[in-house]
């Protein structure tokens, strides 16, 4: 078992909280609903989104980019209403958080690639700031994984030692990354596997 037991928990949102903010698959049930041209909306959106996550554009001006770019026979209130209503929590994620944050007292972060709006919009729907301590978002510093500065930037904010630091994220790359920078790394594929290696790291519940 690890001896070294973290003090602070790195996490990221979509895909291990909750479920992605606005990927793909909703992008193209968005496309069907409003009866959009998938294949331009998924263009669009794919050379303005880096931008909105960064915190360089605003939801409604990427929104006039990807969506409003000519005139629609729905609003732009309904359409963001509809992509707020994709979010979904991962309950037993999040319940395992909140325990071992109790349990440990550990600091609990959010090192997460999202737009502002949406980034807002889930911390208040899901209860997020309860257990979280601060939220390193990419629209809030403007950088976005896999530069590493935005690690840097939420080990600079948690003032943990970087050995201190467990990092648990769903896409293999950004754990690549982190764990090139010393931060260990969980790659989260379900919530049994990271529960395991969490309890390897000496982090566990009693049942």
């Amino acid at each position: 078992m690890e001896t070294n037991r973290p003090t602070a928990l790195f996490l990221d949102v979509g895909g291990v909280l909750l479920t992605n903010g606005w990927d793909r698959s909703m992008r193209r049930r968005a496309a069907e609903s409003f009866r959009l041209d998938p294949a331009d909306m998924d263009e669009r959106h794919h050379l303005t989104f880096d931008t909105y996550e960064l915190g360089k554009l605003s939801l409604d001006e990427y929104l006039n980019r990807m969506v409003f770019c000519k005139k629609r026979p729905f609003s732009k209130e309904e359409f963001k209403a509809f992509m707020f209503a994709q979010s979904q929590a991962f309950p037993q994620m999040i319940d395992l958080v909140r325990n071992l944050k109790k349990a440990y007292s550990l600091k609990v972060a959010v090192v997460s690639n999202e737009g502002r709006e949406l980034t807002t919009y889930r911390i208040q729907k899901f209860g997020l700031g309860e257990f979280v301590d601060f939220f390193i978002a990419s629209s809030f510093v403007h950088f976005r994984k896999p530069d590493s500065d935005i690690y840097r930037i939420a080990l600079d904010v948690a003032q943990v030692p970087i050995e201190h630091v467990l990092y648990i994220e769903d896409r293999l790359m950004f754990v690549e990354v982190a764990q090139g920078m010393g931060i260990r790394s969980i790659h989260h594929t379900g919530f049994d596997s990271t529960r395991e290696n969490l309890a390897s790291f000496g982090l566990f519940l009693s049942e």
